[in-house]
Parts: structure tokens; sequence; C-alpha cells
């Protein structure tokens, strides 16, 4: 069985590589045409509707409420797995991510996430300001963000979060965009964090829930803001883990 998880993952590693390779090209044409940015998300879309059935991985997209094509959301999922990022390539609403520059080093796919998505240094106070003030920027662009609140995955008890950021609350709260939960609950049993890392049999799961207005809240009430949207992930997780089988 663990050989078989080997092959798996070697695999799935190889179609992704391989399925880049290929999207590359569309990507060029949001990093040369600016004002083409929402093909990010399309683009984002049609290479998860191809990946996951390509690496033999089932899927399945909830909505508990439909979003608007013509509204700005930031979208904030827990992340407790690698496979979150592709995960949330299935968003239906076209989007960039805010994240950790981690895969910066990736060779070409580093430079198309680098020139199309914010990308953030957490261990660098000015990286940290710059990033928040390239999203604000993004925001007024007319831009949807995705922004994993936790930061990146740091819990080390799956599925129970760690506390939220800051950043996501901040510029829902003074661009006035409303921040979309998203609860990812399998995805940790699938694709654990763990050295070395294995797939393992499961559908991923990606549930976006109702958007939480920031309307009433300030800079003052980020902390109530945070703790309302926390809890609505929280209750998917334990509902949706109360028999860990995805």
């Amino acid at each position: 069985m663990r050989a078989m998880r080997t092959i798996h993952t070697f695999y799935c590693l190889f179609a992704f590589s391989v399925v880049f390779l290929l999207f590359f090209p569309l990507f060029l044409i949001p990093i040369v045409f600016k004002n083409q940015y929402k093909l990010v998300g399309v683009f984002n879309r049609w290479w998860a509707y191809i990946l996951f059935p390509l690496c033999f991985i089932p899927y399945k997209v909830s909505s508990k409420s439909k979003l608007s094509a013509n509204q700005q959301y930031i979208f904030c999922p827990n992340h407790f797995s690698y496979l979150d990022i592709p995960a949330m390539g299935l968003n239906p609403t076209n989007a960039i991510f805010v994240g950790k520059n981690d895969m910066e080093h990736i060779p070409l796919f580093g430079f198309m996430y680098r020139k199309l998505h914010i990308t953030v240094d957490r261990s660098k106070l000015r990286s940290r300001v710059n990033s928040l003030l390239q999203a604000m920027q993004a925001a007024d662009d007319g831009k949807s963000l995705i922004i994993f609140p936790e930061g990146g995955v740091y819990t080390k008890q799956p599925p129970e979060m760690v506390g939220f950021k800051d950043g996501a609350f901040r510029i829902a709260i003074e661009k006035q965009i409303p921040i979309v939960p998203v609860t990812i609950p399998y995805n940790w049993i699938i694709l654990p964090d763990r050295s070395p890392l294995r797939i393992h049999a499961g559908t991923v799961h990606v549930i976006f829930h109702e958007p939480v207005s920031p309307k009433g809240y300030t800079l003052d009430t980020i902390e109530e803001y945070k703790k309302e949207v926390y809890q609505v992930i929280d209750k998917e997780l334990s509902v949706c883990n109360s028999t860990k089988k995805p």
C-alpha cells in the first residue's frame, strides 16, 4: 500500500508539471496584458478541472449561497495541506492568491506565480507590509483575493485551525469587501503535511459559505470579525470530520 501511494504521489507531481507546462503559454496572456487579470481565475479553474481527474482524485464543490459574478470577495480557506492550493483553483469566482513566497523558487512556476499573484515573506516585516499594500491595490483594481488566514500550514493537530492573522480582515474592513469563509475538510487526510508526502485515497471537498459582511466592523473590532469567520469554518470542519471519511 505504501509503495502504491508513493507511485501515485510521484505520478501526481508529474501530471501537475505536464499540465502546468501546457497552460504556461495561456498564463502569459494576463502576465503581458494586465487588464486581463480575470483570466487567471479562469485558467486556474481549467487547470484544476483537468488535474484532479488526471490524478485520479475525485473532487466536489459545494456552495452555501450563490456568489455574484459582479461582486468582489476575499476568500478565506482553512489550510492544512499543500493540496489546498490547487483545490482553491476550483473556485467558481475569478481570484488571485495572496500567500507565502515559498513557490517563487520553483523554476518557471515561480515566475508565473510571482507575476500573477501576491507573495509575502512572513519572516520579513517589510515584505509583510508590501504584500498588504499590494493586496489593497489589487482590491482597488477590482480583483477578488484568496488569502489563507492562518498564514500557512501551521497547525499540529488538524482539523484544528490555528489563530487567524489580521491581513484579510483588515483589507475587508478598509475596502468593504465581504469575506467568504471556505472549508476544505479532508485534504489533511488525502495529503498530510508530513514527510514523506504521500497521496491517500479520498475526495477533495471545497465548501464555500455565505459571505460575511465587514459592515459594522472596524479595525478596533477586527478580533470579533476574525472570530465570526473562524467559527463558520470550524463548525463545518467539526461536522465533516466527525467520521473522518473523506
